[in-house]
């Protein structure tokens, strides 16, 4: 009879941290939105359009629209500038060196310039590459995104596990398109 009980214990052990992953992953997502949309209302982020998708928590304030009409379509090598930031404003990269160097994160064996990438192939973080999917060259952008679609519960250098993560876009060039 001791055995039988520890083997059910065991499953039932088994399938209950199953669900707790599950239900902790829903649990992180809700807190992350909770903070986004604290770090919103605490924080002037100035727009002149805003693209909000209610499933996945990502937020997009646009600074600056360009009208070019030209996206970033998939294999194509587009060119922006960014800043990387926690919701309390630690700013964690950036490829500005202004910026770098106002933050005391200056790095003097990096070359601060425009990050360029293949568009859809460089592989990088979901919510960054979500923003990028849906501006125009020439746009500047605030991206805001849970933790789910940047780095979730792997902590990278100096972000936490599950941080949402904001992000300043300026998506300089991207390939005209021959029609």
């Amino acid at each position: 009879m001791n055995r039988l009980s520890l083997i059910v214990i065991a499953v039932l052990g088994f399938f209950s941290s199953c669900v707790s992953d599950s239900e902790n992953d829903q649990v992180i997502f809700q807190r992350n939105l909770e903070q986004i949309e604290k770090y919103i209302s605490e924080n002037d982020i100035p727009a002149v359009k805003e693209f909000i998708d209610p499933a996945t928590g990502i937020r997009i304030f646009w600074q600056e629209t360009s009208g070019s009409g030209n996206l970033p379509a998939i294999g194509d090598t587009i060119s922006v500038d960014y800043v990387g930031k926690l919701l309390n404003n630690f700013v964690f990269d950036t490829s500005v060196d202004s910026v770098a160097r106002a933050n005391n994160m200056f790095n003097p064996n990096r070359t601060y310039e425009p990050f360029k990438m293949i568009f859809g192939v460089t592989g990088l973080i979901i919510g960054f590459e979500f923003a990028l999917s849906r501006m125009e060259e020439g746009d500047i952008a605030t991206v805001i995104f849970p933790s789910l679609y940047g780095y979730g519960s792997r902590p990278q250098n100096d972000i936490p596990a599950n941080s949402p993560l904001v992000f300043q876009i300026n998506l300089l060039q991207v390939p005209i398109k021959d029609e």
